[in-house]
């Protein structure tokens, strides 16, 4: 499994969580956006509509109907009725669940950061577990760690 920890900075992350589903479209892959609060799916659900217009960015929520056909599905669980290989973690919370995807992205902003270095800490030692940590700069993700 490979773990990415994206560190927003200033910007929310629905401003941010569509260039990274933005680039998983370009590649064929499937991706399950995951929030415990639904105004956050809201706006997020909103920022995949609105913030590249150019780049048709189909999505749905997992309670509505066609969940199985979404490539970016966005749910309060984690768990993929489009069986995505993908999943954000958009809240910054770490689940289990999350073990079962291929590869995780958990963003988080300045104010998670604690959260994030103790997620971080529950895959010391872990050999099946590549951690990776990316922080945006001048609009792109750089990779730091």
């Amino acid at each position: 499994m490979r773990i990415g920890f994206y560190l927003s900075g200033a910007h929310p992350v629905e401003r941010v969580l569509p260039l990274i589903a933005r680039a998983a479209k370009a590649q064929g892959q499937r991706m399950l956006v995951v929030a415990e609060d639904e105004a956050l799916l809201d706006r997020l659900d909103h920022a995949l509509w609105e913030q590249f217009p150019q780049d048709f960015l189909a999505h749905g929520r997992a309670e509505a109907p066609h969940a199985e056909r979404q490539p970016v599905l966005l749910s309060t669980q984690c768990s993929a009725a489009n069986d995505a290989t993908l999943a954000a973690l958009a809240d910054g919370h770490w689940r289990p669940e999350a073990e079962s995807f291929e590869r995780v992205f958990l963003f988080f902003d300045e104010g998670g950061r604690t959260a994030a270095r103790a997620s971080w800490r529950l895959f010391d030692g872990r050999e099946d577990v590549t951690r990776e940590f990316h922080e945006l700069e001048g609009g792109k993700w750089v990779r730091k760690a």
